[in-house]
């Protein structure tokens, strides 16, 4: 039996699924090729801000279980100039790029917008969910209806690719959250970011862990989470769903796919497989398709809410 596990997401044409998350090994070029080669069907760059970040300091990363991350990154990126440097020539990448944007406000959002034109990204996904960078996401109170909205709408006005909203987990009013960004123009919903913000504390030196205090959590523990955020997303709009947390299995993506979204995102996942996640999940896929008798991806978004 053949399996075809192409897709189309928001105009989008990718030769499978998988996409790497935003913040994980985006950081240049070079880095994003590599992830192509090793079997993404698309990539997304590690956040982008107008001026250059250091980020908070180390420690920023800290494995607490098994099944859990914290981290506490601050959006350490090199600015936008820089990023119009690095990423200026995508136009023979084999894979569609995904450029993250990061601003602290509307104006600011749609600066950024406007000025990686001259980069060939495919699409933008725009960031208004970090629970642990002041003067962001969550801490500068993007994750309302409200603000959604604004910011989307200064977005979807200065760039004509298809715009991807990323939302929180950690909002109740997810479901107006998502229908505010569709409203204003967005072609699609990326869920979820980290969960939390958690903390974790060295009992030797009786002090936080991380340099922050609190970072955003990630890993398998979090799955079930955005299972959930995904399947009500997908009950609350029309546009397609990336949906990510804590995927590391074929059955992991299949089990996302099946709450709704149209692709799945990896990040913490590398650490568990290395750079072999993307081939092996799909692989996975494949198996799980031929043996239930799927024949294409499109048979199976959604179909938890089918009765």
């Amino acid at each position: 039996m053949s399996v075809k596990l192409n897709v189309e997401l928001a105009g989008l044409k990718l030769k499978n699924p998988i996409i790497l998350a935003s913040g994980i090994l985006g950081i240049s070029k070079k880095m994003l090729l590599s992830v192509a080669k090793a079997g993404a069907g698309a990539v997304t760059t590690k956040s982008i801000t107008i001026k250059p970040r250091e980020g908070h300091k180390n420690p920023i990363l800290i494995q607490t279980t098994e099944e859990t991350f914290l981290n506490a990154v601050g959006y350490s990126n090199p600015g936008l100039e820089e990023s119009k440097k690095e990423f200026k020539d995508l136009s023979n990448f084999p894979v569609p790029v995904i450029g993250s944007l990061v601003g602290s406000d509307a104006e600011e959002f749609a600066y950024l917008a406007e000025n990686v034109k001259g980069i060939d990204f495919k699409a933008i996904e725009i960031v208004l969910s970090c629970p642990h960078t002041p003067g962001f996401g969550l801490l500068a109170e993007q994750g309302t209806p409200e603000a959604t909205e604004e910011i989307t709408l200064a977005v979807r006005r200065k760039t004509k690719l298809p715009l991807f909203v990323k939302v929180s987990p950690n909002i109740m009013c997810l479901g107006d959250v998502v229908k505010a960004a569709e409203k204003a123009g967005a072609d699609g919903i990326t869920a979820i970011n980290t969960v939390g913000p958690g903390m974790a504390i060295d009992v030797e030196t009786a002090k936080p862990i991380l340099d922050f205090k609190f970072g955003g959590m990630s890993g398998p523990a979090i799955r079930p989470i955005a299972i959930r955020c995904v399947y009500d997303i997908y009950e609350s709009v029309k546009i397609p769903i990336i949906g990510l947390g804590g995927i590391i299995t074929g059955k992991d993506a299949i089990e996302m796919i099946m709450a709704g979204a149209t692709a799945v995102g990896i990040g913490t996942g590398i650490y568990y497989r290395e750079l072999d996640i993307f081939k092996k999940v799909c692989d996975e896929i494949n198996e799980f398709m031929k043996s239930h008798g799927y024949s294409k991806l499109k048979d199976i978004v959604g179909i938890a809410h089918r009765d």
